[in-house]
C-alpha cells in the first residue's frame, strides 16, 4: 500500500476522445456517465475469456535497467494509456479496465513494476532499488523504448505514486493522470514525523519490514501476507481464490522481496537510495504541484490509510476533479470498480 510520507499540509486524513460520436460510444460501452461514476460497486465478476487470454499474452521489452513484462491492447495509433498497479497486487487489477479502454480507442499498456511478474533486471549487479524516483523512471524508460512521447498515466498505490512523480517532474511526458488516493509524493524526512498511536498501528507492516525478522517473514509467507493486506485494504471486496492466486503469482519474482523491503525502509530513512537519484528526490521532497489535468479517486470502503481529499486538492493546479466511488469499494479500485476507473480515464482525456 502506498500512502506513507505524505507532507503535513496534505496529510490531513492521517493526522487528525475524440469527437462526440466516439465519446458517446465509449460512454455506452462502459455503461457509466460522469454522474453515474458515483454509483460504484461494479466489476466483481470474473474477467472475460478474452481478457484472460490478453493477460496471458505478455510482451517483454528492455527499458533502462530492467526488462519489462507488460500487456498491450487497443489500436496502435490510439492515445496511449499506461496502467500502473500497486503492492501487493499486479497487472490483473486491470483485466476489466484494459478491454474497456481499448474498445474506446485507446492504446493500453499495463506493465509489471520492478520486482513483480516477468519484469527482471538486466544485470545481476544492479542495486535492487525500491525508491519512488527509481520506480517511476522505469515507466519513463519503457515509454522511451516503446517510442511513446506522452501518455495518460493511471494507477493506484505504488502505481499512483509513480504517476504522481512523473506528472510532477516530467509533465511533458504525462498528458493527464488518474490517481487513486490523490497526491502520494513523499520523502524520508516527512516519514520521520511521528503519528498518533492509532495512525501508527495502520502502518504495522512498515515497521515489520524494518527488521530482518520482517524480511525473512515476508519472504517465507508472502502469499499469506498479501491475502491479509487485500482483506484489510478492501474489507468489502468479495474476491475469490482464483482471483487472488492469479495476482499473487507475480510476487514470486526473485527480486520482489528486496524491492519491497528497500522501498519501505527507504521511506523511513532506514535505507539509503542511490546517489544518482538524489537530485530527483530533493525536488520531490519539496512536494511540487502537479499541473497536468487530473482526476483523483477514492473508494468509500478503502481500508488502507489514505489522506482526506480536501487536504491534497490544492496540490493539483491544473484542471482537476475528485470522485468518491461508493458501493463498498476498497483500495484496489481498478479491479473492484473497473467501469468507474475506465470512465475516469476517458473523462480526463477530454479535460
Amino acid at each position: 500500500m502506498d500512502t506513507t510520507n505524505i507532507p503535513e499540509e496534505v496529510d490531513h486524513g492521517r493526522r487528525l476522445f475524440f469527437g462526440a460520436a466516439a465519446t458517446i460510444a465509449a460512454a455506452q460501452l462502459i455503461g457509466v456517465t460522469a454522474a453515474g461514476a458515483q454509483a460504484g460497486g461494479s466489476g466483481r465478476r470474473a474477467p472475460s475469456a478474452a481478457a484472460s487470454a490478453l493477460f496471458a499474452s505478455l510482451k517483454q521489452i528492455d527499458a533502462g535497467v530492467i526488462n519489462v513484462g507488460y500487456v498491450e491492447t487497443g489500436p496502435a495509433d490510439g492515445p496511449a494509456v499506461i496502467l500502473l498497479h500497486g503492492w501487493p497486487y499486479d497487472i490483473h487489477s486491470f483485466t476489466d479496465v484494459a478491454p474497456l479502454l481499448a474498445s474506446a480507442g485507446f492504446r493500453v499498456i499495463a506493465p509489471y513494476l520492478r520486482g513483480h511478474g516477468t519484469t527482471s533486471f538486466l544485470s545481476s549487479d544492479t542495486f535492487r532499488n525500491g525508491q519512488p524516483s527509481a520506480v517511476a523512471l522505469d515507466t519513463v524508460a519503457m515509454m522511451d523504448a516503446l517510442k511513446i512521447q506522452k501518455a495518460i498515466l493511471a494507477g493506484y498505490d505504488w502505481g499512483a505514486r509513480s504517476a504522481n512523480v512523473i506528472a510532477a517532474l516530467w509533465p511533458d511526458r504525462c498528458k493527464a493522470m488518474v490517481s487513486v488516493s490523490g497526491y502520494l509524493i513523499g520523502s524520508p524526512e516527512a516519514g520521520k514525523m511521528p503519528l498518533p498511536p492509532k495512525a501508527e498501528l495502520q502502518w504495522w507492516y512498515q515497521y515489520y519490514f524494518a527488521t530482518e525478522r520482517g524480511r525473512a517473514g515476508y519472504d517465507k509467507y508472502r502469499h499469506d501476507f498479501a491475502r491479509l493486506i487485500w482483506e484489510l485494504a478492501s474489507p468489502k471486496w468479495d474476491f475469490d481464490d482464483e482471483t487472488f492466486m492469479r495476482s499473487v503469482a507475480a510476487l514470486d519474482n526473485p527480486d520482489h522481496v528486496s524491492i519491497v523491503i528497500h522501498n519501505y525502509r527507504w521511506r523511513l530513512g532506514l535505507a539509503e537510495g542511490e546517489p544518482k537519484y538524489d537530485e530527483l528526490e530533493k525536488r520531490l521532497a519539496g512536494f511540487p504541484a502537479i499541473t497536468v489535468p487530473t482526476i483523483t479517486m477514492e473508494g468509500d470502503a478503502n481500508g488502507a490509510p489514505h489522506p482526506d481529499p480536501e487536504a491534497y486538492a490544492k496540490k493539483f493546479s491544473g484542471k482537476y476533479e475528485h470522485r468518491l466511488i461508493t458501493g463498498g469499494i476498497g483500495h484496489n479500485l481498478p479491479q473492484e470498480a473497473p467501469q468507474d476507473f475506465a470512465q475516469a480515464v476517458i473523462d480526463v482525456d477530454r479535460f
